[in-house]
């Protein structure tokens, strides 16, 4: 497994918000914390490729410039016109691993509100993804044998803002911005009330890296006997990120 990421910029503290007041962000902390994060995948078993830092703020966020699947990487079209510069480069390091295809026209898509789970692809039409996105989307990945799954996301950025696949038949969810009713086909498990953002975590083989800001969530996911590591990612949270915001990962054509 392959993870692609890339290194914080400065000019983070000037990044892209919709649902939170702008916090200062310590971009020394967030560099440390962010190689603490490439530590844990490369820890977890992944190679990980990082790529040089942009000038641009969510540079980091690697997720949401593609959707990438075991037969090819849609570069998508981003929602926030700001990011759009962030795809030229990203998609020159897929070319390496993936034939590409393009998002044109209308669509615009952001990787994070893309969660797929095996064959499903569920897509959640937020303020950066459109109607269009998801067809053309849908459209893409069909001739593979992909589903994919209009849904929708409210009171959070991305659709992996409030959910995201833990393995075990299980996805993780904050009910209040995404319908349980999604995922009647898998099991679900509400995080904290008290931790709205704590439904973003990435699953890599058994393990489920999870923000050490909300220590509730964690220890229902344990309690459950999910196999749980928490990393500090305070400042990248002051962004509007996740776990899974920070790197793209996919099977090495090796594998």
């Amino acid at each position: 497994m392959l993870a692609i990421t890339r290194e914080v910029a400065p000019s983070i503290v000037d990044c892209e918000l919709t649902h939170l007041e702008r916090q200062p962000i310590d971009f020394t902390k967030a560099q440390k914390q962010h190689k603490e994060y490439c530590a844990a995948l490369s820890r977890l078993g992944l190679k990980v490729i990082s790529l040089p830092h942009l000038s641009l703020p969510d540079g980091v966020f690697v997720e949401d410039p593609a959707v990438v699947v075991d037969e090819i990487a849609l570069i998508n079209k981003l929602g926030a016109l700001a990011r759009r510069a962030e795809t030229p480069s990203l998609a020159e390091e897929l070319a390496k691993h993936r034939e590409l295809m393009w998002m044109d026209g209308n669509g615009t898509l952001d990787g994070g509100d893309v969660l797929r789970v095996d064959k499903n692809i569920f897509v959640g039409l937020s303020g950066r993804t459109n109607k269009e996105g998801f067809r053309q989307l849908a459209e893409v990945m069909e001739p593979f044998g992909y589903k994919a799954v209009e849904a929708k996301v409210e009171g959070c950025l991305h659709f992996k803002t409030a959910c995201s696949f833990i393995g075990r038949h299980t996805v993780l969810i904050n009910p209040q911005w995404v319908n349980k009713a999604t995922f009647a086909d898998y099991e679900t498990l509400a995080v904290d009330p008290s931790e709205p953002g704590a439904a973003n975590a990435l699953l890599i083989g058994d393990t489920v890296l999870c923000s050490q800001a909300f220590p509730r969530t964690l220890d229902l996911m344990m309690k459950k006997g999910f196999s749980v590591e928490a990393l500090d990612n305070s400042e990248l949270l002051k962004a509007e990120s996740g776990m899974t915001c920070s790197s793209l990962i996919f099977k090495s054509r090796l594998a």
